[in-house]
C-alpha cells in the first residue's frame, strides 16, 4: 500500500511521487489550505491540500486526529522560513495528489502529545499510549537491547534453550502463581519465578552455555521497578569461575550501552564487597554517582551516656553512623523535620544531627539539640571522622544496622540528588562476596540470602556448620547508578555441600526431595561446576530510556495493584470453568466469619 514511512520521507525523494500510510497525528487548516501531520512508526511527514483538488481537499476537511489514511503526492521543499530541524522531514512536505480514508477515529480521550497524562488513564487506554512517540521510542529500544544481547551471547557460544511455564511449586523467596490443573484434581502447576533449577540441569545436561529471554513470575507486593510478571536474561555456563563469568558478562553490558546508546561505560568495573557497601552506603546495590558516604561512630558511641546513642553500639547486631552533607548548614528546620518523617519510613524512630556552622569556634560552633549530651572529645571524634567542614551538616543513624542503613543509604540518596551532590554519568560496578544466609528472626533460622544452590566461597564450606553467619559466598551482582541490574553466582555442584546448606537452613532430607529432588538426582550424575547470572531486561531498559517506571519500557504491563487496566485483568471466571478445575469459591463473608 505505500512506497516508505512517513518519517522517512527527505530531500533523497523531492520530485518523486510516494505512498504515504499512517494516523492524523495533527490537522491544520489555514484558511484555504489543510496541513495533515501524517505519522507512522518512523516520525512525521507534513502533507499539504490545496483547493484546486477540490476532491482530495474534501476529504482532507473531514478528516480529524487519529483518523487512519493513505495519502499519494509528490514531495517537494518547504517554503523558506517554514524547515523544522527537529524533523528528519522536516525540510520536505508532500503534495497531496489523492487521499484515502482507511479507517475513521472515534475522538481520542487524549491528545498524543499531552504530557500530564495520569499513568491510570494511559494504562485504561494502552493502545492510544503506546502510539505516542516516546512510548514508541521506549519499545524500539527494548527491541534493539535484546537484539544486541543474544547477538554478543550468540558470538560468545551461547545457546537459546526454552524452559517450562508451567512447572513445580519450589516456594522459596516470592509467592508462586499457581494454575489448577483439570486433568489431575486437586493438584497445580506453578509459574516459574525464575528458570534456576532448569539452568542448572540444562548444565548437568551437558549444553554448556545456555541464555533464555523469558517471563519470570512473582507474586508480591510492586512497587516502581517490580512487575508480577517480568522479563529476565537469563544465562548459565559450565567450567567457569566467578572471575570468568563475571568478565564475560561485564563486556557484554559495555557492548549494549555501546552499541544502543553509543556510550563507553568504564573498564573494568569497580568492584566492592557487599560488607564494604553496606558499611559505606547503607545499600548493597549503592548509587556511585552521589558523592556521600556513611562514617562508622559505633565503637566511639559505647562511652556515651546518650542512651539513643548508646543503646544502639551496646545492641547486638547494632550501629551508629553519620552522614555528613557539604554545605547542609543552610538545610532549614522544616527540611530536617521532612527529612525525620523520611527515615521513618524505613523504621528509624528519629533522625539527630550537628550544623557545623563555624569549625574553628569549637564548640560554640557547633547547633544541635544533642551537644549537651555529648562529651567534648567524642563530638571532636566525630568530627574528625566524618571530615566535617564549616557550613556541613551532619544527620545520625542509631538502632539496629539493618534500620540504620536502610535509612541513612535512603537519605543519602535522596540528599544526593536533591542538592545535586552527585557526578553525571553512568557508575558501573560489581557487589561481591555476599554472606550465604540472613537470619530470619521471626522464624528463628537461616535463610538463603540469594537461593540455596549458591556455592560457599572456597575454604567456607565447613562454616555452613560451625558458624553460618561468616559464611560467604560465591555470589555477585551488577549494580548501575543504585539500581540492581543483574545478580547471579556460582552453584553448589557437589552433594556434600548442598547437604550441609540444607542443614543450614533447616531442611530435612525429606523436604529438600520433595522441593528439589528432581534437581537433587540430576546433579548426582556427574554434574559439571557451573554458574550464571540473569538481569532484569526491564530495569536495563528503564534506565537507558531514562523512564521513570518500568511500566513505560512494558508494551502492557500491570498497576501496582498487579491489575491490567485494559484488559480489566484479572477478573471472575464463569461456574462451569471452575467446576471443570474442581474449584468452589467460598463466600468472602462466609470465610470471615
Amino acid at each position: 500500500m505505500r512506497t516508505d514511512y512517513c518519517g522517512n520521507i527527505d530531500t533523497r525523494h523531492l520530485d518523486s511521487t510516494v505512498t504515504l500510510c499512517g494516523w492524523v497525528h495533527r490537522r491544520r487548516d489555514h484558511g484555504g489550505v489543510i496541513f495533515i501531520d501524517l505519522r507512522d512508526r518512523e516520525g512525521l511527514v507534513q502533507v499539504v491540500f490545496a483547493p484546486e483538488n477540490a476532491e482530495t481537499f474534501g476529504i482532507a476537511e473531514k478528516v480529524r486526529s487519529e483518523y487512519v489514511l493513505e495519502i499519494s503526492g509528490n514531495v517537494r521543499r518547504r517554503p523558506e522560513g517554514t524547515v523544522n530541524p527537529n524533523l528528519k522531514s522536516g525540510e520536505i512536505e508532500v503534495e497531496a495528489g489523492s487521499i484515502a480514508i482507511l479507517n475513521p477515529s472515534l475522538p481520542p480521550p487524549f491528545m498524543l502529545d499531552d504530557e500530564n497524562l495520569s499513568e491510570t488513564v494511559r494504562l485504561t487506554h494502552r493502545v492510544l499510549d503506546l502510539r505516542r512517540p516516546q512510548m514508541q521510542a521506549n519499545m524500539r529500544l527494548r527491541y534493539k537491547v535484546a537484539m544486541a544481547v543474544r547477538t554478543y551471547l550468540d558470538e560468545m557460544g551461547f545457546i537459546d534453550i526454552e524452559t517450562p511455564m508451567l512447572t513445580k511449586s519450589t516456594p522459596e523467596g516470592a509467592r508462586d502463581y499457581l494454575v489448577p490443573s483439570r486433568v489431575h484434581s486437586g493438584h497445580f502447576f506453578a509459574l516459574p519465578q525464575s528458570p534456576q533449577l532448569f539452568k542448572q540441569m540444562l548444565m548437568a545436561a551437558g549444553f554448556d552455555r545456555y541464555y533464555q529471554i523469558t517471563k519470570c513470575f512473582r507474586d508480591e507486593d510492586l512497587r516502581a521497578d517490580r512487575q508480577p510478571e517480568f522479563t529476565q536474561i537469563d544465562i548459565e555456563t559450565s567450567f567457569l569461575g566467578e572471575e570468568e563469568i563475571m568478565n564475560l558478562m561485564e563486556e557484554m553490558i559495555r557492548s549494549l550501552f555501546g552499541k544502543t546508546l553509543g556510550v563507553e561505560l568504564a573498564n573494568p568495573f569497580p568492584r566492592m564487597t557487599h560488607e564494604t557497601a553496606m558499611n559505606k552506603y547503607g545499600s548493597d546495590k549503592p548509587d556511585l554517582r552521589v558523592k556521600l558516604e556513611l562514617t562508622e561512630l559505633t565503637d566511639i558511641m559505647k562511652a556515651v551516656e546518650f542512651k539513643v546513642f548508646r543503646g544502639a553500639a551496646d545492641m547486638k547486631g547494632g550501629r551508629v553512623a553519620a552522614l555528613r552533607i557539604p554545605g547542609g548548614a543552610t538545610i532549614s528546620r522544616k527540611e530536617i523535620d521532612d527529612y525525620t518523617a523520611f527515615v521513618a519510613i524505613y523504621g528509624a524512630k528519629g533522625l539527630a544531627y550537628v550544623k557545623v556552622n563555624d569549625l574553628a569556634a569549637g564548640l560554640e560552633g557547633l547547633q544541635s539539640p544533642i551537644l549537651k549530651f555529648l562529651p567534648e572529645d567524642v563530638v571532636k571524634a566525630i568530627l574528625e571522622k566524618t571530615g566535617a567542614q564549616s557550613g556541613d551538616l551532619i544527620f545520625f543513624g542509631a538502632d539496629k544496622a539493618k534500620i540504620v542503613n536502610d535509612a541513612l543509604g535512603a537519605l543519602r540518596v535522596k540528599i544526593g540528588h536533591e542538592r545535586n551532590i552527585l557526578d553525571a554519568g553512568w557508575k558501573p560496578m560489581w557487589v561481591v562476596d555476599f554472606p550465604m544466609f540472613e537470619y530470619d528472626e521471626e522464624e528463628k533460622r537461616w535463610v538463603a540470602l540469594h537461593h540455596p544452590f549458591t556455592s560457599p566461597k572456597d575454604g567456607h564450606e565447613d562454616l555452613l556448620e560451625t558458624d553460618p553467619g561468616a559464611a560467604l559466598s560465591k555470589a555477585y551482582d551488577m549494580v548501575l547508578n543504585g539500581w540492581e541490574i543483574g545478580g547471579g553466582s556460582v552453584r553448589i555442584h557437589r552433594e556434600e555441600v548442598q547437604s550441609k546448606v540444607f542443614r543450614a537452613l533447616n531442611i530435612g532430607v525429606d523436604e529438600a526431595s520433595e522441593k528439589f529432588g528432581f534437581l537433587l538426582d540430576a546433579l548426582q550424575y556427574g554434574a559439571p561446576p557451573h554458574g550464571g547470572i540473569a538481569f532484569g531486561l526491564d530495569r536495563v531498559v528503564t534506565m537507558m530510556a531514562g523512564a521513570e517506571s518500568i511500566r513505560d519500557v512494558i508494551a502492557f504491563p500491570k498497576t501496582q495493584r498487579a491489575q491490567c487496566l485494559l484488559t480489566q485483568a484479572p477478573s471472575s471466571v464463569d461456574e462451569k470453568q471452575l467446576k471443570e478445575l474442581h474449584i468452589r469459591l467460598r463466600d468472602p463473608l462466609a470465610a470471615k466469619a
